[in-house]
C-alpha cells in the first residue's frame, strides 16, 4: 500500500486480536473505550499483546494510568484541557499525543506539551471538516508534528501526500 512512510494510528474501543494482527510495526494503537472506564484487565491484554508484536499502545484520556502501566504514552482528546499532567514525573521513552480542530486547541496541546498533534477533520465531512486547504493552513501554525485524523481511508491515502503531515489515524482505513 501507498503509507509514504507515514506514522499510523489506529483508534480502538474493544480488543479484537485480528485488527491487531494486521498492523506492522509503523502503527501505533490509541485505546479509548470510554464507556467501560479504566477496564484494568482489557488494558493490560492489549498492552501485552501489543509488546509482543512490537507494536507501541497508548491509553487515551488517562494519562497517570498510562504512567503507572509503563504504556508508550498517553492521547489527549480535544476536550480534554487539563494540565495537571505536567506535574507528573515522565519516562525519557513517554510520549503525549493529542488532538486538536482549531487554532485555540493547538495552542493548549501545545501547552499540554503533546509531541504530536492530531487534527482534524480532513477528510470526514463532520463539525470540524477542515478539508485540504484549511488543514495546510492549520499545520503552518505549530512546529509540532502533525498528524492527519478523520476520513482517511485506502482510495484518499494518496492525497495525504499533499498535506506534508507526519501521519494519520482512524478507524475505518484499518478495519
Amino acid at each position: 500500500m501507498h503509507n509514504f512512510n507515514l506514522k499510523k494510528y489506529y483508534f480502538i474501543n474493544q480488543f479484537k486480536k485480528n485488527n491487531i494482527d494486521n498492523l506492522d510495526n509503523n502503527t501505533a494503537l490509541i485505546f479509548r473505550n470510554y464507556k467501560k472506564r479504566n477496564n484494568l484487565k482489557e488494558i493490560i491484554k492489549i498492552k501485552n499483546y501489543c509488546k509482543n508484536k512490537g507494536i507501541k499502545f497508548f491509553l487515551s484520556n488517562n494519562i497517570k494510568l498510562s504512567i503507572k502501566l509503563n504504556l508508550n504514552g498517553a492521547y489527549i482528546p480535544s476536550y480534554n484541557k487539563s494540565f495537571k499532567h505536567l506535574s507528573y514525573l515522565f519516562k525519557k521513552e513517554f510520549e503525549l499525543i493529542g488532538s486538536a480542530h482549531n487554532l485555540k486547541e493547538i495552542r493548549i496541546k501545545e501547552l499540554q506539551q503533546v509531541k504530536s498533534i492530531f487534527l482534524s477533520s480532513v477528510f470526514k465531512k463532520n463539525k470540524n471538516y477542515l478539508g485540504i486547504n484549511k488543514f495546510k493552513i492549520k499545520t503552518k501554525l505549530t512546529k509540532r508534528k502533525i498528524i492527519a485524523l478523520g476520513g482517511v481511508s485506502k482510495e484518499n491515502l494518496k492525497k495525504l501526500k499533499l498535506l506534508k503531515c507526519d501521519g494519520f489515524s482512524g478507524i475505518s482505513y484499518f478495519e
